[in-house]
């Protein structure tokens, strides 16, 4: 059962170590590792994995993303990813993060068990593959069957704040039994309005700015300041 007891908090996608770091050293609350920002990030290298949980001292959560050709993986990518899961747990990741769909835009129950099976005690998130689903309220109560602890979604939309209408209708009916953490080109100037909107508790950016994949320190600090300025 997913924990209830929420405190706001802060979580950026870093994209290389040396924005974990910066995000890290900004204020933020966890970090997702990845790679790739323009193919929406994928499975970091595992020499990374390792230098990245040497250097972050914050709940720090893995992508476990084979590929960037949909959510639909075959059993030898389930495989795969089973392997990456495992590395992150021996490495003492705190979560992971991932998402398996059918070929029919529906949640594939099955794969995503497999999945599960092997995280142990870490932190679960189902990434933004649900924004892909055909019906969302639909796709989260499978997460909460499922046992996910958290989904990270932009309301089925481009972004978070084109989707605050369905994100607060999610956090209005599943909240209470999974963390529903809005994301998706989520900035400091618009922020505190999906807060006031939405009612969710956590937050998903990149904290990116201009044309580069290197987390920007301002704009951490500027999303955190915004997130608690009410508290």
């Amino acid at each position: 059962m997913p924990n209830t007891s929420y405190k706001y908090t802060l979580e950026i996608a870093c994209f290389n170590l040396e924005s974990c770091v910066i995000a890290q050293e900004a204020g933020a609350d966890r970090i997702e590792f990845c790679q790739q920002y323009a193919l929406g990030g994928l499975t970091p290298a595992y020499d990374d994995i390792i230098k990245a949980r040497a250097l972050i001292k914050i709940p720090l959560h893995v992508i476990i993303r084979p590929h960037a050709n949909g959510f639909v993986y075959s059993s030898k990518e389930i495989q795969q990813m089973q392997q990456d899961i495992l590395f992150c747990k021996q490495q003492k990741i705190d979560g992971v993060v991932f998402g398996v769909l059918n070929a029919r835009h529906h949640i594939d129950i099955e794969k995503n068990q497999a999945l599960l099976s092997v995280c142990d005690k870490m932190l679960t998130t189902f990434h933004r593959a649900i924004d892909s689903c055909h019906l969302i309220p639909q796709a989260v109560e499978s997460l909460i069957s499922l046992g996910f602890h958290k989904v990270l979604t932009s309301g089925g939309k481009h972004t978070a704040l084109e989707g605050k209408n369905q994100i607060k209708t999610l956090q209005q009916q599943f909240g209470h039994q999974i963390q529903i953490m809005p994301g998706g080109s989520i900035r400091s100037n618009h922020i505190q309005a999906l807060q006031q909107i939405t009612h969710c508790y956590e937050f998903h950016s990149a904290a990116l700015v201009d044309d580069t994949t290197l987390t920007n320190q301002q704009e951490v600090k500027q999303l955190k300041q915004q997130l608690l300025s009410h508290v």
